[in-house]
């Protein structure tokens, strides 16, 4: 086998790159910087999340939110419509009880401690 010279390909120059400039922020935008620092409150999420389920029940999606009491956190159900059955919950709300009960015994052994 013979290997012969392969005339070089060139390719075309690249102007240097210009440099990104920061922009500045808009009002607006400083504006929801500050709205999402605020702190929101219990009532205002809960509001929020009995909306969310009000829109997607009329559109007949199959997805609740739901409030653990227990751990302070949101989970989601997927139910089927026509019979209520819930397929799916993120996370699973069988763990969300057991985290809690788990975080209550461990608040148990150190309270006995002390």
């Amino acid at each position: 086998m013979e290997i012969t010279k392969m005339p070089s390909i060139e390719f075309p120059r690249v102007s240097e790159p210009t440099p990104i400039v920061p922009k500045q922020p808009i009002a607006s935008e400083e504006r929801q910087y500050q709205e999402a620092d605020k702190a929101i409150t219990k009532e205002a999420l809960t509001d929020k999340v009995d909306s969310m389920n009000k829109f997607l029940d009329s559109t007949t999606t199959n997805v609740k939110f739901q409030f653990h009491e227990e751990t302070n956190v949101y989970y989601v159900q997927v139910v089927n419509t026509l019979t209520e059955e819930i397929l799916r919950e993120i996370p699973n709300k069988k763990f969300l009880d057991m985290y809690a009960s788990m975080a209550d015994f461990a608040g148990l052994m150190v309270d006995e401690k002390l």
